[in-house]
């Protein structure tokens, strides 16, 4: 599991206005001072320099006092690469790799960056039948979704529970599809909702030319 063995751990936060899943690619732009120091500490101090990203429910990603409610549920992220610019900013790659419930905040972590008291998830799959239907029914619909759009159709994961993470960034989602999909408490359960949020942009995308936009930057400001 990387840096985490066991299933609690305190871990530092890089709160976003993202939502990120195992498997997804998150690129960085890193500078505001306290998240350098986070990028520092992870790189200089950590055997596997993993971090955890937490989506922000009300507030910004930056400034001192930015921050007002996140989500309970986020992904532990590894950093694959990073480079320095020479401006004071910094370019950082990073992988999701689990998800975790953020139990609380840990003021007396003494990081410049905010730190969490968190439980890491198991991956449960569900009835495996009923996930193996889903994901066909769900590949069928994303199939639907391309062909609306005219779009070229990527090759979708065989493991149903990849392909359940795949929803959000597919489809265009918003921020609270994303995280209805990255908190569902099962594969079964993630395949579901997947199936009606892809069924429901289908039918916006048929009927009134609506696609959404991309959720995500290229490369996500601090």
């Amino acid at each position: 599991m990387g840096a985490y063995r066991g299933q609690m751990a305190r871990v530092p936060l890089f709160p976003l206005g993202t939502v990120l899943v195992p498997g997804a690619t998150l690129p960085l732009q890193i500078f505001e001072p306290r998240y350098v120091v986070l990028l520092s500490d992870l790189l200089n101090t950590m055997d596997v320099p993993e971090f955890g990203v937490v989506a922000i429910r009300q507030g910004h990603e930056v400034g001192a006092d930015s921050v007002h409610d996140l989500h309970e549920v986020g992904c532990l992220a590894r950093v694959t690469q990073a480079a320095a610019l020479g401006d004071g900013r910094y370019l950082v790659v990073s992988t999701g790799m689990r998800r975790f419930h953020l139990d609380a905040l840990a003021p007396d972590a003494g990081t410049a960056y905010p730190t969490g008291e968190v439980t890491v998830l198991e991956e449960r799959t569900g009835d495996e039948q009923q996930v193996a239907e889903l994901a066909e029914r769900l590949r069928l619909a994303l199939h639907a979704y391309a062909t609306t759009l005219g779009a070229e159709e990527p090759q979708w994961p065989e493991d149903p529970t990849a392909l359940s993470y795949e929803v959000g960034g597919a489809v265009g989602l918003d921020l609270g599809d994303r995280q209805r999909l990255l908190a569902a408490t099962d594969t079964e359960t993630r395949l579901r909702l997947g199936l009606r949020l892809v069924r429901r942009e289908q039918g916006l995308a048929r009927t009134l030319g609506v696609v959404p936009p991309s959720p995500d930057q290229a490369w996500n400001p601090n």
